[in-house]
């Protein structure tokens, strides 16, 4: 069984940073690809940024391209995701999947977390 809990949301003021952590649980977690949904209010869920751990090749969306940043620690399990020159655009729940886009439709989910750009 796959568990994934994410960390790290919160509030902060636009052109801060924050840094999600999803650790994981579960055999699969080490083969496939591991990333990040968000989803704001009355929005349609998009894909943020995946890693993919066969090759570490990395996806981003484009509006998060040059701000956010995909890592994994392997030996924790543990992937994150830093957040940099955060805009009120990307206030969302944020929810750590795998697998994820491009390489497959999430078939497990974290429970999510907020964060909040604002002033």
């Amino acid at each position: 069984q796959v568990q994934l809990v994410e960390s790290g949301g919160g509030l902060v003021q636009p052109g801060g940073s924050l840094t999600l952590s999803c650790a994981a649980s579960g055999a699969t977690v080490d083969y496939y690809p591991i990333g990040w949904i968000r989803q704001a209010p009355g929005k349609e869920r998009e894909g943020v940024s995946c890693l993919s751990t066969s090759d570490g090749y990395t996806y981003y969306e484009d509006s998060v391209k040059g701000r956010f940043t995909i890592s994994r620690d392997a030996a924790k399990r543990t992937v994150y995701l830093q957040m940099n020159n955060l805009k009120p655009e990307d206030t969302a729940a944020y929810y750590c999947a795998t697998p994820c886009h491009p390489w497959g439709k999430p078939d497990f989910w974290g429970q999510g977390i907020q964060v909040t750009v604002s002033s």
